[in-house]
């Protein structure tokens, strides 16, 4: 099956409601060893990127990296037109010169001009534009989650490694003086033995009911289901809303989980190799959302067993955080020691819940600034992909319990599960709708 190239000019997507015509062009297959390279980047040199997937978290990282003065936005890839102006507008304000427009984020890895891509899909797409972003010898900042399942998120973690590029993943949390002191002091042993972790965020929205209607014209809806399994378009189902379906995303254990457990993780952990569970057990299901087309539970409740260190982690989404913010990690220590960060606030208590003085770490330089430094220097950046595989894949073994409905196993060193429990989930793994094929990458 051929995709055709979209040639989209400025004045098209602007400033009129007509249909864009199209015109056709080869698109060279990015797979396997990649026969074309992304030339080197001196220290000296612009960073040139293109964005895949405009609007939402793809156009907030274009936005934060466009002000940096070594980087320059050359490209914007969309399958839905009417999702571009707003960042053609950004990018053309910003160097007096309209970006090249592709309806087809294969075409811009094959421009050797592009030294880097920023991922701004959603999550049933990251892998594939990931995977064939290090096989076309491009860098890669990637929103997170990394990806849509297990199987995925270790072959774009040894794809990256593989081609020796650098990716950094859209957990900005780790670069915020809040979460960085939270994980300082607690590694520095401060708070004392850990016992236990508290993670959560409240469910606030659903997807709401929707109807079968025609596609837009403005949007590839085929290319935007991708590997994705084939449904009726429904407009609540695609953009924002795709998080709510276990087809297209992660529900708020993807969506948040990656952000407050990976706090609690960096935690446990002496450095961004990640401590990971080794029992899983987890219930939920739509109590909040009853009426609501979401699929993806809205309500939580996830246990996870650590060895070691030994402690357990608690994970929770629903509606009811009372005396708390509505997101957060507590780091609780065996003599009652409570550490509570979120996004906006770090408190330290007592055993009976006096507050404590804390201080604070030195601030770090942004993340956007930390994965531009890193692609010069050629260092691992502080949301690297093999981290940050971990903390997705930890998320994703909360969602294969539930899915699987009972307790799984997990082995660190084997990153695999053990026995079969959990296996035939779709946060394990899932065939690819043709005629897209996950390329797999090992170790």
């Amino acid at each position: 099956m051929a995709f055709d190239e979209k040639s989209i000019t400025r004045r098209e997507l602007i400033g009129a409601a007509g249909a864009v015509g199209f015109a056709a062009a080869s698109i060279r297959p990015v797979h396997a060893e990649a026969t074309y390279r992304a030339r080197s980047v001196g220290a000296g040199d612009k960073l040139v990127l293109g964005l895949i997937g405009c609007g939402g978290m793809g156009a907030n990282d274009m936005k934060q990296l466009i002000k940096k003065p070594e980087v320059q936005i050359a490209a914007l890839c969309d399958v839905d037109k009417n999702r571009m102006p707003n960042d053609i507008n950004t990018v053309t304000e910003k160097y007096g010169k309209a970006p090249e427009l592709y309806g087809d984020y294969r075409k811009m890895l094959e421009r050797k001009d592009i030294d880097g891509v920023i991922i701004g899909t959603p999550d049933h797409w990251h892998a594939l534009n990931l995977i064939h972003a290090v096989e076309a010898g491009k860098d890669v900042y990637c929103e997170k989650p990394i990806s849509h399942d297990i199987t995925e998120a270790k072959s774009m973690a040894a794809a990256a490694k593989h081609y020796k590029k650098i990716v950094q993943v859209g957990t900005w949390q780790r670069s915020t003086q809040d979460f960085t002191s939270a994980v300082d002091y607690v590694r520095s042993g401060k708070l004392g033995k850990l016992a236990k972790i508290h993670c959560w965020k409240v469910e606030e929205r659903g997807a709401g009911r929707g109807v079968h209607a025609p596609v837009p014209p403005n949007l590839d809806f085929e290319m935007w289901t991708g590997p994705a399994a084939a449904f009726p378009y429904m407009a609540n189902h695609v953009h924002n809303a795709w998080r709510w379906f276990y087809n297209t995303g992660t529900g708020k254990t993807g969506d948040w989980g990656v952000h407050m457990i990976d706090i609690g993780l960096l935690g446990a952990s002496k450095d961004t190799d990640l401590v990971m569970p080794t029992e899983i057990s987890a219930y939920g299901g739509k109590f909040t959302f009853v009426d609501d087309d979401r699929d993806a539970p809205d309500t939580v409740q996830a246990i996870m067993r650590f060895k070691d260190p030994d402690l357990l982690l608690h994970w929770e989404t629903g509606k009811d955080q009372p005396g708390r913010p509505d997101h957060g990690t507590e780091f609780v220590s065996t003599d009652g020691k409570t550490l509570r960060v979120w996004r906006g606030g770090l408190k330290l208590f007592d055993a009976f819940g006096e507050q404590l003085p804390i201080e604070q770490t030195p601030a770090t330089n942004d993340h956007w600034q930390n994965w531009v430094d890193c692609v010069k220097s050629r260092e691992q950046p502080r949301s690297n992909i093999a981290s940050m595989a971990q903390t997705t894949i930890t998320c994703h073994l909360i969602n294969v319990a539930l899915l699987a409905q009972q307790s799984i196993t997990w082995n660190k060193e084997k990153m695999d599960l053990i026995g079969k429990a959990g296996k035939d989930t779709i946060y394990y793994h899932r065939e690819y709708r043709k005629p897209w094929k996950l390329p797999i990458y090992r170790g």
